[in-house]
């Protein structure tokens, strides 16, 4: 356990707690709809243990979506990922830590633990620090470990404000449309997990473009 300064400490008592209520009070407005690719299927109707990967700049309208779904999903060992660590234990997921650049190989192994307990696992595949859109590979190391598919997805507000962070970040409006799209599973393959996501973006983007207005 890292040890913060009294700021950090201070933040971390009240930021979690506050980030949550608002992801819960935002989340009740939106509109999710699901887009499955012929072939595909959606993560929800998935009863095995599943591997789960997205981009990061979904993590937001993700968190109120798969929220108390007891998903276990990697995040980094940074303050900053305390903050989103604690922040979505109280939405009910199953914070673990560790990332590709800072405790990937104890992350990876923990994820895999979780894997064979019987969780699903989740990635958010060019975090904590991107090049955005850009796939790491812990999401095809742990499908190559466990011999499970990968489920990539894509979570696109229709409305949103996109921040000026390295993965323009969203933040979906108050009552928005949101499509949460689902390719076909594809091998844990790093080559086929960065085409699945292009292709649920891809899945979204068409469907928001066909949408009535």
């Amino acid at each position: 356990m890292r040890a913060f300064t009294l700021k950090q400490r201070l933040t971390l008592a009240v930021m979690p707690r506050l980030a949550s209520l608002l992801i819960r009070c935002l989340g009740m407005t939106l509109r999710y709809e699901d887009v499955v690719e012929a072939g595909g299927i959606a993560g929800y109707e998935i009863s095995e243990p599943a591997i789960f990967t997205f981009w990061h700049r979904s993590l937001l309208a993700c968190a109120w979506r798969f929220r108390n779904r007891n998903v276990a999903i990697l995040i980094s060992e940074s303050f900053d990922g305390e903050l989103i660590a604690r922040t979505v234990q109280r939405l009910g997921f199953i914070p673990v830590r560790g990332s590709s650049s800072r405790g990937g190989a104890p992350g990876l192994r923990n994820m895999e633990r979780a894997f064979r307990a019987g969780r699903h696992c989740a990635f958010t595949a060019d975090g904590p620090r991107g090049p955005a859109m850009v796939a790491k590979p812990g999401t095809a190391q742990l499908g190559t470990l466990v011999e499970a598919e990968v489920s990539a997805f894509y979570v696109l507000p229709e409305r949103a404000w996109e921040l000026r962070s390295w993965d323009r970040f969203l933040i979906p409006k108050p009552f928005s449309r949101v499509v949460v799209t689902w390719p076909v599973r594809v091998t844990a393959d790093p080559v086929a997990v960065q085409g699945a996501l292009d292709r649920a973006v891809e899945l979204a983007e068409s469907a928001l473009r066909a949408a009535p207005r």
